[in-house]
């Protein structure tokens, strides 16, 4: 799930540069952004920053593995060699 935070903050930063002339409409177009905003976002299937971390730190242990059993099996072929 992407952090609402962002998505409220870009939505304001967006409505904020509306024209002073319209400013009456910002609220429900600050509205109408986010919810444009979340729909996008929810298209694009991102990962959140905590999700993209933990698969980070499983890679990492997975290849640490990998590479500890590429050794033990090189080490065994040497000695039937």
């Amino acid at each position: 799930m992407l952090n609402t935070k962002f998505i409220d903050d870009l939505a304001r930063q967006i409505s904020s540069s509306i024209p002073s002339g319209v400013k009456g409409l910002q609220q429900d177009v600050e509205k109408n952004i986010h919810t444009l905003l979340q729909g996008a976002f929810a298209k694009l299937d991102l990962v959140t920053r905590e999700e993209f971390d933990v698969q980070s730190k499983v890679l990492m242990r997975t290849r640490e593995k990998l590479e500890e059993l590429e050794r033990l099996v090189a080490e065994l072929e040497e000695k039937n060699r």
